[in-house]
């Protein structure tokens, strides 16, 4: 087979070029490079009118870095619908005049390779690939198939699966881990989304990531990969962290922790995980290097069953935020750093206002407050009990108004009809948490109460920090409010979680200006 040449030892990242021109292919080349890319695939097949003869000697003479040519047919999920020997013919052209790898899909590979004798030669690197529509084989039966694409004689074998959750992933790890020649494997799909940024810890050989503008689903950026995972640290012994919800694209956690373990000198890699079945998930991810988790909507209730052990606050709130993996024997401890995170920030607001009810004497400047409180799940939970801590006279609507008397018991409140809600008068200087999605990305425009109670309310929270600053926020603002966004409840329970994950002290204020600069 000959050496692999022209492939590092580290996990290389690949820009695939989708352009319907020759002159832009050429414009991303260029733009791709010096964003960071390794190498670009090219998609020939993707081309408006493309001429082999014409076209190839301007991309191939022009690359300014490495190049996979790739020149998909239909039967394949490309969009080429011509002639095989057309097909066959362009790609022989473009590794004659020096692209240094081409792409053949598994049913024409053998041929090919035999007749041209393609294994056998170095200046060009054959990449023989297979796209599988779901990862429904077991481990075994997905084995087989890399050994067939292996015994093509390729260099290099790829393998592209669609997710339908994310503990299929494992067989693409246990693959990438475990095969004789340079793999690529990953899935589509958000639920595949760890196969790509988890690559290089398993030994895969390239990761893909996209243009800014030119955004290919189910891919990251290339500059995310650049920035904010920093792929070209990640390596076997780095640990792996992530949030575990549903969904999990809107998570700013990737670039504050990633960036933050990069600072400090530790290890790790921190990823959105989009979980659909709990009990599957920790079942499938027990290796200690899967080290410790943020739990997120809809999960922070429901995974306490699955902690082995549960911190007291935690335990008292009824919810976790953080879960660790602990060294000495693996068992999933589960912690709560939501609910001072965003009682302190409340806090300090009113503090920094000088709103402190006048007594020097209350511990707290939310001591005898009226807390009204709406959404009584995770996040709910952890200010209900922060508030009833502090001395707060805590009011909880939800729209499970058995949920919200649940929570309104435990923490010596009161419940209302969520539809009560709109025509609810607070007393004069209330405090407003939002601790539901509603203001979320893309539903921003909504708030959960009647603007015209805002101007009663001394300070708003919303625990919603996408976008930064809300609707709601935006409307107390305007009322004369005091506004908390959920930014620095996020910046503070990540602090805590940080501390969790590392055992060690979190640089705050490092974190505090990526917030401040990102978000």
């Amino acid at each position: 087979m000959g050496s692999v040449g022209l492939l590092k030892k580290t996990t290389m990242v690949c820009v695939p070029l989708m352009t319907h021109s020759v002159e832009h292919m050429v414009q991303d080349m260029v733009r791709a490079k010096n964003e960071g890319a390794d190498l670009v695939e090219v998609r020939l097949d993707c081309l408006t009118a493309f001429e082999p003869a014409r076209d190839l000697p301007t991309i191939v003479c022009n690359k300014p870095l490495p190049i996979v040519v790739v020149y998909r047919p239909k039967r394949d999920g490309g969009l080429y619908d011509g002639d095989e020997k057309t097909r066959q013919e362009a790609l022989t052209l473009a590794k004659e005049l020096g692209a240094e790898y081409t792409d053949l899909e598994l049913p024409v590979a053998f041929e090919i390779m035999e007749k041209h004798k393609l294994s056998q030669q170095n200046n060009c690197k054959i990449i023989v690939s297979c796209y599988v529509d779901k990862i429904t084989s077991s481990k075994e039966n997905l084995s087989h198939l890399v050994t067939r694409m292996q015994s093509t004689g390729a260099h290099i074998i790829k393998l592209v699966t669609t997710a339908t959750d994310i503990t299929e992933l494992s067989r693409i790890f246990h693959l990438l881990s475990h095969c004789q020649v340079p793999l690529i494997a990953y899935s589509t799909g958000e639920r595949g989304l760890i196969s790509q940024l988890l690559g290089p810890k398993f030994g895969g050989v390239l990761v893909y990531g996209s243009l800014e503008g030119n955004q290919v689903a189910g891919l990251p950026t290339l500059a995310s990969l650049r920035e904010a995972y920093g792929v070209e640290h990640i390596d076997a012994d780095t640990k792996v962290f992530g949030l575990i919800s549903k969904p999990v694209s809107h998570s700013k956690g990737p670039i504050l922790h990633n960036p933050t373990f990069r600072h400090v000198g530790y290890n790790g890699v921190y990823v959105p995980m989009f979980v659909d079945d709990l009990k599957k998930f920790f079942n499938i991810y027990e290796s200690p290097d899967f080290a410790g988790y943020s739990v997120g909507i809809p999960y922070k209730e429901a995974v306490m069953e699955f902690c082995d052990e549960v911190h007291p606050l935690a335990k008292a709130i009824g919810a976790v935020n953080t879960i660790v993996k602990r060294l000495s024997d693996g068992k999933l401890i589960g912690y709560n750093t939501d609910c001072e995170a965003s009682i302190t920030a409340i806090e300090d607001a009113l503090k920094a206002r000088g709103l402190v009810n006048g007594e020097a004497s209350f511990p707290s400047p939310l001591t005898g407050k009226q807390f009204v409180l709406v959404g009584a799940g995770g996040a709910g939970r952890a200010l209900s009990f922060g508030a009833k801590s502090r001395g707060a006279r805590v009011l909880v609507f939800d729209i499970d108004y058995d949920r919200a008397k649940s929570l309104a018991q435990a923490v010596s409140g009161q419940a209302l009809p969520f539809e009560q809600l709109t025509t609810f008068q607070p007393e004069k200087g209330a405090v407003l948490a939002n601790a539901t999605p509603i203001g979320m990305h893309p539903n921003k425009n909504r708030i959960p109460v009647s603007e015209e109670t805002l101007r009663d309310y001394s300070v708003v929270f919303d625990a919603v920090y996408t976008p930064r600053k809300t609707t709601l926020l935006a409307d107390a603002e305007v009322a004369g409010a005091i506004i908390v966004s959920g930014v620095e409840m996020f910046l503070r329970q990540a602090v805590g979680q940080f501390n969790l994950f590392t055992g060690g002290k979190a640089p705050e204020e490092f974190m505090r200006e990526i917030v401040l600069s990102k978000f």
